[in-house]
């Protein structure tokens, strides 16, 4: 009996801590971008209103999803957002995005001034940045370091504030304080923030304008991005982005 008790009492030890630990982990992230007076300022600034907002379409502020979507002809950016045990999205806020360079078309090397094209995460947060506050996006994924031009795909695409850029997505200082706090909330308990960037709305207006103004390349390149815009519109959920060895697009529910 004395032996079951010892084992039931080290079980407990044991759960605690790796418990604790997943806590400090999770914890840890915002702690330490909380240190810095532009984050700061950004919650305190914006987190309560961004909380109420979120309470009005019934999305628990301190466990969920976010899905960014980026529309560089449209210059708008989409903020959808899901408790963690729903399977459908809501949209949340669409903000303007403040400038844009480039062509419509994927960012296929490095400084010819493209806004990349494709299916990403958000895997850097910058409290430092020369724009305010800057999110990575994580561009060159697998299908952009197969089809890049040349050696260097380039790197360092970011959403960020001000009102410049070059192949970035600029949103102003104001309303990137707000699209930082959003992200930072899930990243903080080890979500994984998407953040797609399509040449368009694919809606039927908008695919006329393409196949009327750009190359072949260009559109058989966008009907791979289509599927995943199609089902998103549909069920307002997203499919695992799947890659060939030839660099080409393909979906998994």
């Amino acid at each position: 009996m004395l032996f079951k008790n010892v084992i039931h009492i080290g079980l407990l030890v044991v759960l605690t801590t790796c418990f604790s630990v997943a806590q400090v982990k999770t914890s840890t992230f915002k702690a330490a971008q909380l240190k810095y007076s532009k984050v700061k300022d950004a919650y305190n600034n914006k987190w309560p209103t961004l909380k109420e907002g979120l309470k009005a379409i019934s999305i628990n502020s301190e466990n969920y999803d976010i899905y960014i979507r980026a529309f560089k002809h449209d210059k708008k950016l989409e903020v959808w957002l899901k408790n963690i045990d729903a399977t459908s999205y809501k949209l949340f806020k669409t903000y303007d995005i403040c400038a844009s360079s480039g062509d419509l078309g994927p960012k296929r090397q490095e400084g010819d001034g493209q806004v990349p094209e494709g299916f990403y995460t958000i895997d850097l947060f910058n409290p430092t940045s020369n724009y305010y506050l800057s999110m990575r996006v994580s561009y060159p994924n697998t299908s952009d370091a197969i089809l890049k031009t040349s050696k260097n795909a380039g790197g360092a695409i970011m959403i960020h504030g001000n009102c410049v850029t070059i192949g970035c997505l600029p949103m102003t200082d104001d309303k990137i304080k707000e699209l930082y706090v959003l992200c930072l909330e899930a990243k903080n308990r080890n979500r994984i923030v998407k953040a797609d960037i399509f040449p368009a709305k694919m809606t039927t207006e908008n695919i006329k304008f393409l196949e009327a103004n750009y190359s072949k390349d260009k559109l058989t390149f966008w009907n791979s991005l289509k599927p995943a815009y199609d089902y998103f519109e549909k069920n307002h959920s997203t499919r695992k982005v799947l890659t060939d060895a030839k660099g080409h697009y393909s979906f998994k529910d």
